[in-house]
């Protein structure tokens, strides 16, 4: 009984030593003592998985709207017109129809490329509008729930929105 306690003692003593040398040295230490060949440890997965983030990026919109929506905070996004009440609404000369935008939360911000705006009705919201003419950018303060006159209609010059803010 008591030599086979000293043959299992001896055996936990070498696998514990072969577990430190190949902790120890690396993989090629403990399979050049084994007698076999050396293979690089590969994780099957890599790195942990990567998050899904919102990066309020619109890639494609100028194809379906005829302007570019390019980055926003998602309080502002495009709505149908006549959908809800208090919506941003946006007329351009070279657009068949206005575009309407619903704000949600307490401040949003959108950067697009909407031409040849000329005219836009604010909503409850507190907004602003930049616009530009020949690479010089103007800002517009529009008043709240009445339409205001923007770009072409004020100097003339065709305009092109480029960014809209709002608070309440």
């Amino acid at each position: 009984m008591r030599k086979r306690l000293v043959r299992h003692a001896l055996g936990a003593v070498a696998a514990a030593a072969l577990a430190w040398s190949a902790i120890a040295w690396g993989p090629s230490a403990a399979t050049a003592t084994s007698g076999g060949s050396a293979a690089a440890a590969v994780p099957v997965a890599g790195e942990a998985p990567g998050y899904a983030v919102e990066d309020f990026n619109y890639p494609g919109a100028d194809k379906i709207q005829g302007f570019t929506l390019k980055r926003g905070d998602g309080h502002i996004v495009l709505a149908t017109c006549g959908s809800a009440t208090g919506l941003l609404e946006v007329w351009s000369s070279e657009l068949p129809e206005r575009v309407c935008f619903r704000v949600t939360g307490d401040s949003g911000f959108l950067t697009l490329e909407m031409p040849a705006v000329f005219s836009i009705r604010g909503n409850d919201y507190t907004t602003q509008v930049d616009m530009t003419v020949d690479d010089t950018r103007t800002t517009y303060d529009i008043d709240k729930n009445i339409w205001n006159a923007v770009g072409e209609s004020t100097d003339g010059r065709t305009a092109a929105l480029v960014e809209i803010r709002t608070s309440k």
